[in-house]
C-alpha cells in the first residue's frame, strides 16, 4: 500500500478511536433525576432534571439520559430550587465580644447554611465601616458560604447596642467609601435599633446608600411617636429600599375593617420591599395570618439567625418558610421570596435561578405532610400540615449537604479495605 494511503489510514484509524472515545466520556459530572423543579427567575414549576458540569448548571429539561452523567442522584418526589438566599442574618462571630450581635451572639455561616438549603447569607449590619475588614478578614473570605454583607451606618456596627445610638459615628462618607471598596462583598447599608426621636439613623443609612449605589435595609428599632413607621414606608425609603421585621409587633396592619391598611400598599405601590426578618421577637402569627390571607406576601423571606432566634421560635430558614407555606402562601411563591427576589434586590441577577451557565447553588427540598407546630417571636403559635426538610445541598456543584446520603455508595459494594489511606496499615493484634 502506497505510503500516503497508509497514512491516511492511520488518520482515519485515530479519529474514529478519537470519537469513540469522546463519546464514551460522561457530559454531565452530576444529574439530579425525576425531581419537581422550581426556578421563578424561568418560570419553570414541574418535572424536570437538572445537570451539572464545572460547578455550572449545564442543562435543565426533562429525559435528561443517566448515562451522560457521572453520577446520577435520585430525586424523585423532592423539589429542586435554586439555593436559598437568606438576606437577614448575623454571622460576625469572631469579636470575642460577650452579649454581642458582632460576638458571641452570632453564628458562623457554615455551621448553619448548608443543612437548611442556604447557600447565600447576607449580614445584615453587624460590622461598620469601621471593623467591617476584620469581618471580612475573619469569616467572609474563610467561609464555603457565599456571605455578603449590609454595612452599619454606625462605625462599629453591632458590637454593642451603646454604638448604634452614636450619632457622631454615623459618617455616611465613610460607610460609602468602605461599601465602594469592597463592593464585590458588600450590598447594602443598615440602619438598626435607633432609639432617639430623629430620623438622623435612617436619613445617615440612605445618604450612603445613594453614594454606594446600594439598598437601605432598616430595622425601625424603636418605635416612637415623633417618627412613626408609615412615614418611614411611604416617604423615607427610596424605591427598592427594605423594611425588615415586616411583620413586628408594633407595626400596624389591619384595620378595624379586618383589612390590610392602604398603607402598606402604598409603600409597596412606590417600591419598597418588604423582608421578613423572623429574629427572636420581631414576628408574630396575628398580623402575618391575615397579611397573608389577603394576598400580602413578604417580597423576601428573612430569618435574622443568631443565636437567640435558632434556639427560640424562628429556628431556621426552612422553618420560616414553612409559616408561610401553612398560613397559605403557594410554595412557588415562597420559593421566590428565598431565591429569585432577595438577589435581584440586593443586585446579585447571576443568584436565584437555574439558567444555563449559572453557577450550580441548588437545594433539594421534601415537602413533609402531618402535623406540625410552629412558634412566632411572642410566644404565639399555630400548627400546619407541612413542613418544609432539606434533603440535599449543592454548592457551586459540590454536595454540601446530604440529608438521606442519596450521594454516597452501599457499603457493601465498596473494596473491603476503602476508607484505609495509602499510609495507613490495617494492623491485625
Amino acid at each position: 500500500m502506497p505510503i500516503p494511503a497508509v497514512r491516511a489510514l492511520f488518520a482515519l484509524v485515530a479519529l474514529l478511536l478519537a470519537t469513540a472515545i469522546a463519546q464514551a466520556q460522561p457530559t454531565y459530572d452530576l444529574l439530579l433525576k425525576g425531581g419537581h423543579v422550581i426556578d421563578p427567575r424561568n418560570g419553570i414549576d414541574g418535572p424536570m432534571d437538572v445537570a451539572v458540569t464545572g460547578g455550572r448548571i449545564a442543562a435543565v429539561r426533562a429525559g435528561i439520559d443517566p448515562g451522560a452523567a457521572r453520577q446520577v442522584v435520585d430525586v424523585a418526589g423532592l423539589y429542586v430550587t435554586p439555593g436559598l438566599i437568606d438576606i437577614h442574618v448575623h454571622v460576625f462571630a469572631t469579636t470575642g465580644v460577650k452579649g454581642a450581635w458582632a460576638g458571641d451572639n452570632s453564628v458562623l455561616p457554615d455551621g448553619f447554611s448548608f443543612r437548611t438549603g442556604v447557600t447565600t447569607m447576607v449580614d445584615a449590619g453587624s460590622s461598620g465601616w469601621r471593623n467591617f475588614e476584620d469581618f471580612r478578614r475573619t469569616v467572609i473570605d474563610r467561609a464555603s458560604t457565599r456571605v455578603l454583607a449590609m454595612l452599619n451606618i454606625a462605625g462599629f456596627g453591632m458590637l454593642t447596642d451603646v454604638p448604634e445610638q452614636n450619632v457622631h459615628d454615623m459618617d455616611a462618607r465613610a460607610t460609602a467609601d468602605m461599601a465602594l471598596r469592597h463592593k464585590d462583598v458588600v450590598v447594602g447599608i443598615k440602619s438598626a435599633h435607633y432609639q432617639g426621636p430623629e430620623w438622623i439613623s435612617v436619613d445617615r443609612a440612605i445618604e450612603a446608600g445613594t453614594a454606594a449605589n446600594v439598598p437601605v435595609m432598616v430595622d425601625f428599632g424603636y418605635f416612637r411617636e415623633e417618627r412613626p413607621y408609615h412615614q418611614l414606608v411611604t416617604t423615607r425609603l427610596r424605591p427598592g429600599d427594605i423594611t425588615t421585621h415586616m411583620f413586628r409587633g408594633p407595626v400596624p396592619y389591619i384595620g378595624a375593617d379586618g383589612a390590610v391598611l392602604a398603607y402598606l400598599k402604598r409603600a409597596r405601590g412606590r417600591g419598597v420591599v418588604f423582608d421578613v426578618g423572623h429574629g427572636g421577637g420581631s414576628f408574630v402569627f396575628r398580623t402575618m395570618v391575615p397579611a397573608v390571607a389577603q394576598g400580602f406576601y413578604p417580597d423576601t423571606i428573612s430569618t435574622d439567625l443568631h443565636t437567640g432566634s435558632m434556639n427560640a421560635g424562628m429556628q431556621d430558614m426552612l422553618t420560616t418558610m414553612s409559616k408561610f407555606l401553612v398560613a397559605g402562601m403557594p410554595l412557588a411563591q415562597v420559593i421566590r421570596a428565598s431565591t429569585d427576589a432577595p438577589a435581584k434586590v440586593i443586585k446579585r441577577p447571576g443568584l436565584g435561578h437555574l439558567s444555563v451557565g449559572a453557577e450550580a447553588d441548588i437545594a433539594v427540598l421534601r415537602v413533609m405532610e402531618g402535623r406540625f407546630g410552629y412558634a412566632d417571636g411572642a410566644r404565639g403559635t399555630m400548627t400546619g400540615d407541612k413542613r418544609l426538610l432539606c434533603e440535599l445541598t449543592l454548592r457551586e456543584g459540590r454536595v454540601a449537604w446530604d440529608w438521606n446520603a442519596r450521594t454516597g455508595t452501599d457499603y457493601r459494594k465498596l473494596p473491603p479495605t476503602y476508607g484505609v489511606r495509602d499510609v495507613d496499615r490495617v494492623i491485625v493484634p
